[in-house]
C-alpha cells in the first residue's frame, strides 16, 4: 500500500464517563483471589493497568460513535454531507444487522450518496476502515470518509466477574486476565483527499499488512450456549437423588430425563456473552507476526529503523508493550501510551491514542510515525504517516 493524495484530516474522540479502578475489580473478586490464596495488586501488576472507563449502563454504540466522529468533522471544518465513505469499525455492534454504520451515519447527518458498511476485524478494525477509505480516494472514488467506532466493556465485564466469583477457577482466571483489561470509548478517524485535506497534516504515506490464521483460536469473543452448563449444574443437584435410585429406591427415573427435556426445550437457544484469551501464546505468536510485518513495512518504504521519530502501538498491556518495543528494536521513548488509565479499548485504542498523544505534542508537525495495529485473528496492519 502507498498512498499520495491521502491524509488523516482529523482524529475525534469521546470518554466514556465512569471510571473503575483495577482495585475496584479486585474488590468485586475477592471471593476467587481468597479461594486461590492469592493477595491483591496482582491484576495491575500483570497489566500495568491503573483504571479503564466503562459507559453508563445502556448507552447506543451509535451514540458514542457518532459523538467521535463529529468532533473530527469540526476540526477538520468538513461538513457531513461531504463525507463520502462512512465506515463503523468497532467489535461490539449494537445489532447483527442492520449496519451500526446506518445509525451512525442517520445521527451525523451524512448523505444519501455515500456508501455506508460495518468493516469487522478484531483490533484491527478502525486501522482496516482508514485503508478502506485510502483506497478509494486514491482511486478518485472518494474525497473524504469517516471511520469510526464505539467499544464497550461494561457487559462482558459484569458476566466475567460473575463467572470467576461463582467458579474461583485458576484457569479462568488466567483466561480472563486480558477481559478484565477492556475500557469503553469512542473515535472517529476523518481521512480526506487533497480537495478537502485544508491543513495537509498527517500524509498517509502507507502500509503493509500480513496475518497468521492458524492462530484464530487463541482469543475469542461471542456468544455460546448455556444448556450444557445448565444440565451439569442440575446433575451435579440431582446426584444424590441418583445415588438412592442406584440403592433401589425408586425417586421416578424419568424425573433427571424429564427435568433435561424442560431445560433443553427452555434453554437451546440461549447464548450468552464470553471471552476467553490465552495471553501467553498470544503474545509470543503477536510478537512473531510483528517482527515479520515491521520489516515488511521498512523494506516496503526503504526505511531504516531510526527513520520513525514515534510510534502508537495497539494498547494491551505493560508486558505486551515491553515485549513489542524490545523485539522491533523500538526505544521505549519513541512510544506514547494510554493502556495504564484506559486500558484496552479494542479498535478504539491505537487512533485514540493518537489523538491524546498529538493533544499533548507528543506528536508534533514532521514527525514520522508508525502505526502498529495487531488483532486477534491473528493479523498485523503497520501504518506510516507524515505527521
Amino acid at each position: 500500500m502507498r498512498y499520495s493524495r491521502v491524509h488523516v484530516g482529523a482524529i475525534g474522540y469521546e470518554l466514556a464517563p465512569v471510571v473503575v479502578s483495577t482495585a475496584e475489580l479486585e474488590g468485586r473478586i475477592a471471593p476467587m483471589y481468597e479461594a486461590m490464596g492469592m493477595k491483591p495488586g496482582q491484576l495491575e501488576l500483570l497489566t500495568g493497568i491503573s483504571e479503564r472507563r466503562w459507559w453508563e449502563p445502556g448507552y447506543p454504540l451509535s451514540e458514542g460513535a457518532a459523538a467521535a466522529g463529529r468532533k473530527a468533522l469540526e476540526a477538520a471544518d468538513v461538513r457531513p454531507d461531504e463525507v463520502d465513505v462512512l465506515i463503523y469499525a468497532g467489535v461490539c455492534r449494537e445489532n447483527f444487522e442492520p449496519a451500526t454504520a446506518c445509525a451512525v451515519a442517520d445521527r451525523l447527518g451524512v448523505g444519501p450518496d455515500a456508501a455506508v458498511y460495518d468493516v469487522s476485524n478484531a483490533c484491527l478494525g478502525v486501522l482496516n476502515g482508514v485503508v478502506d477509505v485510502a483506497n478509494r480516494i486514491e482511486l478518485g472514488q472518494a474525497r473524504a470518509g469517516l471511520v469510526v467506532s464505539a467499544e464497550t466493556a461494561r457487559e462482558i465485564n459484569e458476566q466475567t466477574i460473575d463467572r470467576m466469583v461463582r467458579t474461583k477457577s485458576r484457569e479462568l482466571f488466567a483466561e480472563s486476565v486480558a477481559t478484565l483489561t477492556g475500557g469503553s470509548g469512542a473515535v472517529g478517524v476523518l481521512v480526506t483527499g487533497p480537495e478537502l485535506s485544508r491543513g495537509k497534516r498527517r500524509r498517509l504515506v502507507g502500509g503493509v499488512t500480513k496475518a497468521a490464521p492458524q492462530h484464530h483460536a487463541l482469543c475469542r469473543w461471542g456468544l455460546e450456549s448455556v444448556l450444557p452448563a445448565a444440565v451439569g449444574a442440575v446433575d451435579r443437584v440431582l446426584a444424590p437423588a441418583t445415588a438412592l435410585v442406584r440403592r433401589g429406591i425408586d425417586l421416578g427415573a424419568g424425573a433427571t430425563a424429564l427435568l433435561r427435556q424442560g431445560l433443553d426445550l427452555g434453554l437451546r437457544h440461549v447464548r450468552v456473552p464470553f471471552m476467553e484469551t490465552h495471553a501467553g501464546e498470544v503474545l509470543k505468536h503477536g510478537v512473531d507476526l510483528g517482527g515479520r510485518t515491521w520489516q515488511a513495512f521498512l523494506a516496503k518504504f526503504d526505511w531504516r529503523p531510526d527513520y520513525l521519530d514515534k510510534v502508537i502501538c495497539h494498547q494491551v498491556g505493560s508486558q505486551h508493550r515491553d515485549t513489542v518495543l524490545k523485539a522491533l528494536g523500538i526505544p521505549p521513548e519513541k512510544d506514547y501510551s494510554t493502556f495504564p488509565f484506559l486500558g484496552n479499548i479494542g479498535t478504539v485504542s491505537l487512533p485514540l491514542t493518537a489523538a491524546l498523544a498529538e493533544e499533548r505534542d507528543f506528536l508534533r508537525p514532521g514527525d514520522r510515525v508508525g502505526w502498529l495495529g495487531i488483532g486477534s485473528g491473528l493479523n498485523c496492519l503497520m501504518l506510516g504517516i507524515e505527521w
